[in-house]
């Protein structure tokens, strides 16, 4: 009887021991950071989308917030990330929504250890600015091709 208690006792100081040992906390932020650097890595993305207040903040710390727009859920041993982005006018949004589930859930595996379940990307808007640049191209040449006919 004494010897399973023993057996017990020893497998619960193991399990201890392992806890404080791989006892390492790996807060949201984090998780928020290494998916924003993956997301920025994909072509098409014009931007994050982050809201009011994470604007704000980017502005009068001077820094580019690469957690901004990112949404982290963590659960035990897993995750669920929500990446909120505005992309290139005439990019095709599901390559890219494709493209950044891949490259967040390998690099939020590979550098914490966490199984990714879920990676939601949300379209909040197109970037039109390249747009605008083209119609003034557009209108400057014609402007020329004018002036040069006169």
């Amino acid at each position: 009887m004494e010897e399973k208690d023993t057996k017990i006792e020893n497998e619960e100081a193991k399990k201890e021991i392992q806890d404080t040992e791989n006892g390492i906390e790996i807060s949201n932020d984090v998780i928020a950071v290494i998916a924003g650097v993956a997301v920025s890595e994909v072509q098409g993305v014009a931007s994050m989308s982050g809201g009011f207040a994470g604007g704000i903040s980017e502005v009068l710390s001077g820094k580019k917030n690469l957690a901004k727009g990112i949404k982290v859920e963590k659960a035990e041993n897993s995750t669920k990330i929500d990446v909120n982005i505005i992309v290139e006018y005439g990019s095709r949004i599901p390559d890219i929504a494709f493209e950044i589930q891949n490259r967040v859930k390998k690099s939020v595996e590979s550098m914490t250890g966490f199984k990714v379940e879920e990676v939601n990307v949300h379209v909040q808007g197109v970037n039109t600015d390249i747009l605008k640049n083209e119609e003034k191209n557009q209108e400057n040449s014609r402007n020329e091709q004018i002036s040069n006919e006169e």
